[in-house]
């Protein structure tokens, strides 16, 4: 029988972390190969089973993604912007596919990790979940169809332990909400409201952030028109949601070209 596809997993304690871990080690279609943690962390050294007794394997947690990741096919990155620019470099040496679910990643880091992609498979995205990739699509639709009368605002919310805001899924919902109306969402980006402000620029598109408790994920896309309102809405109940849209998108990179791709990309939108 073929080998099934060896994975890899950054940051082995992490919420994401551990919902991967247990996904992966519940599926059918490929294996746990391999994890890492941030040098220093405790479980450095340890094995998943010695750390997580509900995972029954006798895999060691590394600090050096090099030696962790030498012989796996795919690496699921949930980490820090700079950690996933750092393993999008070494998937060019190494040759895996890099799913990036990371958030929070500047302009330079986007252009070193596209480099990147020329000699590899990446496959990157704000969010991971096939409800929020359609979210996506509809929301340039509708921005496409409807002129600048309708003012147009995206609300997020997450836990409180989450450290960039807009989310990164909020920033894809104004990417499309911009890309629909023809025009880039850097010149057409409402900062944050404090104090007196003045009033709204007409074709702007604005951003809402709310942080509090064990939020997953909620999103809403305003369209505010004189006397009407649509708003389009995705709300994430189960964070297992990205852990199989990252599965899903590892699995599709293996029959890939190198190149940067989205969800779009995998769900054939």
């Amino acid at each position: 029988m073929d080998k099934l596809p060896g994975i890899g997993v950054v940051g082995a304690s992490g919420r994401m972390g551990q919902m991967l871990i247990k996904a992966i080690t519940n599926s059918e279609m490929m294996n746990l190969d391999a994890v890492t943690e941030i040098a220093g962390h405790p479980w450095i050294g340890k094995t998943l089973l010695e750390v997580n007794p509900e995972c029954p394997l006798e895999i060691t947690v590394l600090d050096n993604a090099e030696a962790a990741f030498r012989e796996v096919d795919a690496v699921i990155d949930f980490s820090s912007p700079s950690t996933s620019r750092s393993l999008a470099e070494l998937a060019t040496s190494l040759q895996f596919v890099h799913v990036i679910g990371t958030t929070g990643i500047n302009q330079e880091q986007e252009q070193q990790i596209k480099r990147a992609s020329e000699k590899t498979v990446i496959i990157k995205a704000g969010n991971m979940s096939m409800g929020v990739n359609l979210l996506e699509k509809i929301t340039e639709t509708v921005a496409a169809s409807l002129d600048a009368d309708f003012d147009i605002e995206i609300v997020e919310a997450h836990h409180h332990h989450k450290v960039d805001a807009p989310s990164g899924t909020a920033l894809m919902l104004g990417k499309a909400a911009a890309k629909g109306r023809n025009v880039s969402l850097m010149d057409h980006m409402e900062k944050p409201r404090h104090g007196q402000v003045g009033p709204r620029k007409r074709g702007n598109i604005g951003f809402s952030a709310i942080r509090g408790g064990s939020i997953i994920g909620e999103h809403e896309v305003i369209f505010a028109g004189n006397g009407e309102r649509i708003i389009l809405s995705h709300i994430a109940t189960d964070r297992s949601i990205y852990s199989l849209g990252a599965l899903k998108a590892a699995l599709w990179g293996l029959d890939q070209s190198p190149g940067l791709y989205d969800m779009f990309d995998v769900l054939g939108l």
